[in-house]
């Protein structure tokens, strides 16, 4: 089981990570906003500005303060 923190003392399963994206385009305004509706929606960021997006395999959506790129870079050092 390989775990991978995405800020400020959270942690998501690795395996479970299907797409990372940056956080800053309407249609990712508005699946954030649905998901938060149906209640799939994990907020991370302690407050603090969504930078990245986390979409897992369980339909779930990780909202974090940390940039897509710093998460991805994250997850290669884990997978190598």
């Amino acid at each position: 089981m390989k775990l991978i923190n995405i800020g400020f003392g959270n942690i998501v399963m690795a395996d479970r990570i299907v797409s990372v994206a940056a956080a800053d385009s309407a249609p990712l305004k508005r699946i954030i906003q649905d998901s938060r509706e149906k209640g799939s929606l994990v907020d991370a960021t302690k407050g603090r500005r969504t930078r990245a997006i986390i979409f897992a395999d369980s339909g779930h959506i990780v909202l974090s303060a940390l940039t897509a790129e710093t998460i991805t870079s994250r997850l290669k050092e884990i997978g190598d």
